[in-house]
C-alpha cells in the first residue's frame, strides 16, 4: 500500500483540499474552508502571513499524515509564480507572499519532500493524466482554470510548459479590456477580472449595485435573469478573446476548461465557443477540441501528487 504514497494539495481562493494518492487514485482526501487571501491581508507582515499559510498547510497535512505515516513526499499546487525551485515569486491573489520559499520551508515542517508547483499547471497535468487513459498518444492538452482567479497550463511533450522564471500560461492576466478593472498583478483589465468568478459577481455588481454568491447568479442567468445573462456573456467572451490568442501561439488540439466557475458552463458555453472561433484564425477554427474538465474536483491534488512522484526537475 505504501509503493507511491503521496498527498496532493490543491490551494484555492477560499479553501484547502488535501488527498493522499496512491499513484493516480486518491484514497481519502478532506477539504478544509479557509480564506487565505483575506487572512493574509489582516497579516502584520509578509512574515506573519507566510506563517498563516504554512500553518494552515502543515495542519491539513498531518491530519492525513495521522492515519497514513507512509506517505514520503507532498505535492502543492499554489496559486501564483512558482520558480523552478519551488519558490513563490507572488500569489496576485493573496497578498504579502512575494519570494517565499514555499517549497523549502513547507519541507522543513513537515519533514517531509515538498514540490511546490502552480496551481493550474498541476491541474493541467491532472486532468491530461485522464486524458491520456482514453488517449495513449495524447502528448499535449491545454487547461484554463476559472475559480476565484484564472490560471492557465500547457501540457507539452507530456510534461507541464514552466518556462524560463514559472511564469508560464498565465492566461488570467492576459490584457483583455485595456484600462479595465484593476488587477492584484497590478495591470488593468486582465482576463480574471472578468470570467473568474469573482470576475462575474464584479460585472453583476456593476450592473446592479448588488453582491450575491456566483452560483446565485448563475441560477438567475439560467432563470433568464437579463444582468445574470450579461455578466457571463462578458466572461465568455473575454475567456474566448484570449484563449484564440493563446491557441494563435501554442496550436494546441485539446482544450480543457476547468474551476469551480466551469459549473456554470452552460451560462457562458454559447459566448465563449462563438468568440473563439471569430477571433481564432481560420487555419485552426474547428480544428480545437474544447471540453469541460473532469468534475470530480481532484484534478489539482492529482496532478500535484503525481508530479511530487515523478518530475525529474525537483528533489
Amino acid at each position: 500500500m505504501a509503493d507511491n504514497l503521496c498527498i496532493g494539495v490543491d490551494v484555492g481562493g477560499t479553501n484547502l483540499r488535501f488527498g493522499v494518492f496512491q499513484g493516480a487514485e486518491c484514497l481519502r482526501c478532506t477539504r478544509r474552508e479557509v480564506d487565505l487571501r483575506q487572512r493574509c491581508e489582516a497579516a502584520s507582515d509578509s512574515a506573519a502571513a507566510r506563517e498563516i499559510v504554512l500553518t494552515a498547510l502543515a495542519e491539513g497535512i498531518h491530519e492525513l499524515l495521522s492515519d497514513f505515516p507512509e506517505v514520503a513526499r507532498v505535492g502543492l499546487a499554489f496559486p501564483g509564480f512558482v520558480d523552478h525551485d519551488g519558490v513563490l515569486l507572488k500569489s496576485p491573489n493573496i497578498p504579502q507572499l512575494e519570494n517565499f520559499a514555499l517549497q523549502s520551508e513547507l519541507a522543513q515542517r513537515l519533514g517531509l519532500r515538498v514540490i511546490a508547483e502552480n496551481d493550474a499547471n498541476a491541474a493541467a497535468y491532472g486532468e491530461f493524466w485522464e486524458e491520456r487513459q482514453a488517449h495513449p498518444e495524447l502528448q499535449d492538452l491545454l487547461y484554463v482554470g476559472l475559480g476565484t482567479g484564472v490560471g492557465g497550463g500547457w501540457v507539452h511533450h507530456c510534461r507541464p510548459w514552466r518556462g524560463a522564471h514559472g511564469a508560464a500560461m498565465e492566461i488570467g492576466h492576459l490584457i483583455v479590456v485595456p484600462g479595465g478593472r484593476r488587477c492584484g498583478c497590478g495591470n488593468q483589465g486582465c482576463l480574471e477580472q472578468y470570467a473568474s468568478a469573482r470576475g462575474v459577481q464584479a460585472s453583476y455588481v456593476e450592473a446592479t449595485g448588488t453582491a450575491p454568491e456566483p452560483a446565485v447568479i448563475a441560477q438567475m442567468a439560467r432563470d433568464g435573469h437579463a444582468e445574470a445573462r450579461a455578466a457571463f456573456a462578458q466572461a465568455g467572451q473575454c475567456l474566448g478573446q484570449a484563449l484564440a490568442h493563446v491557441l494563435k501561439v501554442a496550436d494546441v488540439g485539446l482544450l480543457r476548461v476547468g474551476g469551480g466557475l466551469s459549473a456554470a458552463w452552460d451560462c457562458f458555453a454559447d459566448d465563449f465557443l462563438q468568440r473563439l472561433d471569430q477571433d481564432l484564425i481560420p487555419a485552426l477554427r474547428g480544428s480545437v477540441e474544447v471540453r469541460r474538465g473532469n468534475n470530480d474536483d481532484l484534478a489539482g491534488m492529482r496532478g500535484a501528487a503525481l508530479l511530487a512522484n515523478d518530475d525529474p526537475r525537483r528533489p
